[in-house]
């Protein structure tokens, strides 16, 4: 007799489940639900009808990390080649169109004749802010301070502080841009003896930095572009370093990010070879 009440008990509890059925899940039964299919995040009424939508707040507020691997080659004429592997750190914050930015590397830098050097490179603070007259121009500004973690017998013990202006015109895919770069050398004038007994001063000078350039996404996790620059020395009576560049930046996924760099030195003054690969996480 136990044995019956509970099968019974169970056929209607089957039955019972079986007759209620609320496929988009809102609460309720399709048999009653005027609007199907409402989308899960709708608060809807007794009819299955929505009468608000709840979209989940938007966080503007995101960073990222990137570690990079860098090499800068030369083979000049009358001074021994050399060869500087650096590895980077980079911290950026983004708040909508707002900035900041912190980055350093540390440097190994090899010479043919023996000679051999490491330390720290000059460590960077920034913000910048992007400005948008239009879909197609964006205009970005910065500032930023280079702090002197780079220690040399030249008597770069100052802290620089640069200004920037970049310009990005977007066509279809492509787009077309350009660089002004301002850099305030607070550095002091030094006197170098050498080993012989020979002296010589080396004067500081405010440089200026410009680029152009064009750039085209091959696809929605790849862009690429290539620019030509001209930076000015931070010396006295020294020629501007012109390069062509190449740049790569690939997505990876929602989070995950590289991009490569690499420059070509158009004169004497210009390293004959700059490369970088670098590895980020976006959040």
């Amino acid at each position: 007799m136990k044995k019956i009440l509970l099968l019974a008990m169970s056929g209607l509890l089957a039955s019972s489940l079986m007759a209620y059925s609320d496929s988009d899940m809102d609460g309720v039964d399709d048999a009653h639900d005027k609007c199907p299919n409402t989308p899960l995040m709708d608060l809807v009424d007794i009819n299955g009808c929505t009468i608000q939508k709840l979209t989940p707040p938007k966080n503007d507020h995101h960073y990222d990390i990137i570690v990079g691997a860098n090499y800068t080659g030369s083979n000049y004429v009358s001074t021994p080649s050399t060869a500087t592997y650096s590895t980077s750190f980079q911290f950026d914050y983004y708040y909508k169109d707002f900035s900041l930015q912190a980055s350093t590397s540390f440097y190994t830098t090899d010479a043919n004749d023996g000679y051999s050097d490491s330390g720290m490179n000059d460590s960077f603070i920034g913000a910048a802010y992007n400005f948008h007259p239009s879909k197609e121009l964006t205009l970005r500004l910065g500032v930023g301070v280079l702090l002197p973690t780079y220690d040399t017998s030249l008597n770069n013990n100052n802290s620089d502080y640069l200004a920037s202006l970049n310009v990005s015109y977007t066509m279809g895919k492509a787009n077309i841009f350009a660089g002004y770069i301002y850099t305030q050398i607070n550095d002091d004038d030094v006197l170098i003896t050498l080993r012989d007994g020979t002296q010589y001063s080396v004067y500081y000078q405010n440089t200026n930095a410009y680029s152009l350039g064009l750039g085209y996404y091959l696809s929605n996790k790849l862009y690429v572009s290539g620019a030509y620059n001209q930076t000015q020395s931070i010396y006295q009576g020294t020629d501007d370093a012109k390069t062509l560049s190449g740049y790569a930046y690939y997505g990876i996924d929602a989070h995950w990010f590289m991009n490569f760099s690499y420059a070509y030195g158009l004169n004497d003054v210009a390293s004959d070879h700059a490369a970088s690969i670098k590895l980020g996480y976006y959040f």
